[in-house]
């Protein structure tokens, strides 16, 4: 018996709002773009320190957390996902070659956490903790600090 591991795990911040579309089927699917920096020291460029940007696309077609994900997720906002590893493949109408897009998808059981405050938050928690409980139910959760955005 053999069996396996998709799990994908990235920290960056949304390069855009949300964006939801209908689904012909009648459901509605969730598509954002995360970016994650990194940098390093490039010898061979005479020791030039280089920044490097990744893009990841992350997918849900859960209507609740697409419900959260349109209230939430703006461009800039610094976000914690956790999900599974998807390749997809289709072909648009008249061409004879497929496309793939491979992308981070949120299904039950994964977890998108937001790790700073909204623009224009005034800081404040709800005392009951009930925003708290709502968000760890759909499996995301909102976490405060004081991050600058780079966008």
């Amino acid at each position: 018996m053999s069996f396996g591991l998709n799990r994908a795990e990235v920290i960056g911040r949304l390069g855009a709002d949300v964006t939801i579309n209908s689904l012909a089927s009648g459901g509605r699917v969730a598509n954002m773009s995360v970016a994650t920096d990194e940098s390093y020291i490039d010898r061979a460029a005479g020791g030039q320190r280089i920044d490097k940007t990744e893009w990841h696309r992350v997918v849900s077609f859960q209507d609740g957390l697409i419900d959260m994900l349109a209230k939430h997720a703006k461009k800039g906002r610094l976000v914690y996902v956790a999900g599974k590893m998807q390749t997809r493949k289709w072909r648009k109408d008249g061409e004879d070659s497929d496309r793939f897009s491979t992308e981070i998808l949120l299904v039950p059981g994964s977890r998108i956490q937001f790790l700073d405050k909204p623009a224009g938050a005034t800081g404040t928690a709800p005392a009951n903790g009930e925003a708290a409980e709502a968000a760890a139910d759909s499996g995301v959760e909102e976490r405060t600090g004081d991050h600058s955005l780079p966008f």
